[in-house]
């Protein structure tokens, strides 16, 4: 190699040797800022109030600790609730009243949103305005109004229904109830569904059309299943707003977790019963949501990078 190319290879080469980078500063404390001032108050008014209801339910259970007697850990925890053993199997009950009142209400309503729905985006003036005459009801009026119109208004029409022999369905709460929610929440769901669906680009009609595929073919194999992710969480929050809108029906005498908690209470007058049926909601929303979360990223995986 000529001592030329050796130069210009040396010309590369760094004479001095590389500094070691000063270590970072130590993290300095966080002023104490009116937001977050706010932010630690509301956060200690929560801890101390969720410490404050277990004390509550702890002290009407009479649960206390017991120090004393033989053994490695001379601890005993004693209790008397009577209130969780008289009322605890009822509470159950009603819980599960709720979930199924919930549940066929909420399939019974995706079974009646379908057809409403392309009724509603029909072309046809008769049947687009059957379906917003019903929506636009349903979505308008308290659903306890509707409950009470069902129930009590089925009396009135006693002898009509029974001489079509339906009487025997609306004299049962249970019945007039599934068949309130029902159609409350087929009116929302027809409205969750019609705008997903309208949200899809209308490029994607085109390109199937452009390939040859039918209407039906590309609504069921490319619109709806779309439409359907797009509106995963509107579905969500309405399954929990019927979850907690459930507890009007102890009005009308069923005995659904609410019910339970007033024919409790009646009894009692012990506060708690209203505190577990607080306890009890929170539990089903808040496995529904974490529920539905993990329904939401299995099926939006693909969406994400």
């Amino acid at each position: 190699m000529s001592d030329a190319s050796i130069g210009a290879l040396g010309s590369y080469v760094q004479s001095q040797a590389i500094q070691a980078k000063a270590p970072p500063p130590s993290p300095t404390s966080r002023p104490w800022t009116p937001t977050r001032v706010v932010g630690t108050t509301w956060l200690t008014l929560w801890i101390v109030s969720g410490l404050g209801i277990v004390w509550f339910l702890l002290n009407s259970n009479s649960v206390a600790l017991v120090f004393g007697g033989e053994g490695l850990l001379p601890v005993s925890l004693t209790h008397n609730a009577k209130f969780l053993t008289k009322y605890g199997e009822k509470f159950v009950s009603g819980f599960i009243i709720t979930l199924k009142l919930v549940g066929v209400s909420m399939l019974l309503g995706v079974l009646l949103s379908i057809p409403m729905t392309f009724m509603r985006m029909s072309k046809n003036r008769v049947l687009g305005g059957i379906a917003y005459g019903y929506v636009y009801f349903f979505r308008g009026t308290p659903l306890l109004a509707q409950v009470f119109l069902i129930y009590y208004g089925a009396g009135t029409f006693r002898e009509p229904l029974e001489s079509v022999d339906i009487w025997w369905f609306f004299r049962d709460a249970w019945n007039c109830a599934v068949l309130a929610f029902t159609l409350n929440t087929a009116a929302y769901q027809v409205e969750i569904l019609r705008g997903s669906i309208e949200n899809i680009a209308r490029g994607q009609w085109e390109a199937a059309s452009a390939l040859g595929l039918p209407k039906w073919v590309t609504f069921w194999k490319i619109i709806l299943p779309q439409a359907l992710i797009v509106s995963l969480r509107p579905y969500g929050n309405e399954i929990i707003l019927m979850i907690k809108g459930s507890a009007i029906v102890a009005i009308i005498t069923i005995y659904d977790l609410m019910g339970e908690t007033r024919r409790a209470f009646s009894r009692t007058y012990d506060f708690q019963a209203y505190v577990w049926a607080a306890i009890a909601y929170l539990v089903m929303v808040e496995t529904l949501r974490r529920a539905w979360d993990r329904i939401e990223a299995r099926l939006t995986r693909h969406l994400k990078r």
